[in-house]
């Protein structure tokens, strides 16, 4: 009987955690953003665990470095944003739905840039690849949303999702106002209007 390779073994599927042990991983990681929201990505671990109600642990049994929770916290930011774009795809106004989350991205950079920062490399080289997976869901949703807003005419054909996000993530960086932020978005709106050419200037 001749044998034939059936090719290579098929992988086992993740395990999803028992419910008792995705309530408690789901508090620590609630817990985290509180704490690191309050007290800066330095706070005591046991702080964290303090306020999630669970034993020590318990906390390092889901997270046996403090690198692994911030990783999980950066993370659950970073679908929230994204969920949010995709919500904002049922918007009437596509112009609206597209400046809209640019400025929760704007807000997103701003209050976690401490977070994103704090993550640092290790051994396997993993920080690359979680920030250009992070980094390529939100330029994904960005897409969405300009693509639906070029398609209504509501900005120029010519912008880029990259382009936008580069001139987010500057207001980001260089305001502390959220005021000054808002009219900083209106002044992008204006220069990305479908109206405009490139040899327009802002008034």
């Amino acid at each position: 009987m001749s044998s034939q390779s059936a090719g290579p073994a098929p992988r086992p599927a993740p395990q999803r955690r028992r419910a008792d042990a995705q309530r408690n991983y789901d508090l620590l990681v609630a817990a985290a953003r509180d704490v690191f929201q309050d007290q800066g990505v330095d706070a005591p671990l046991d702080d964290i665990a303090r306020r999630a109600g669970v034993g020590n642990a318990t906390m390092y049994r889901h997270f046996p470095t403090r690198r692994e929770l911030i990783i999980a916290v950066y993370a659950e930011e970073v679908s929230e944003l994204c969920a949010r774009g995709d919500s904002l795809l049922a918007e009437n106004s596509p112009g609206d739905a597209l400046f809209d989350w640019l400025q929760d991205f704007i807000a997103h950079v701003a209050a976690k840039r401490e977070l994103a920062l704090s993550i640092t490399d290790d051994r396997t080289g993993r920080r690359p690849a979680l920030f250009d997976r992070w980094h390529h869901s939100m330029h994904t949703a960005a897409s969405a949303l300009l693509t639906r807003a070029q398609t209504a005419s509501a900005v120029r054909a010519d912008l880029t999702a990259a382009e936008l996000l580069a001139l987010a993530s500057g207001i980001a960086l260089a305001t502390t106002d959220a005021t000054q932020a808002e009219r900083l978005v209106l002044l992008v709106r204006q220069g990305t209007d479908a109206s405009s050419t490139p040899d327009d200037s802002i008034r």
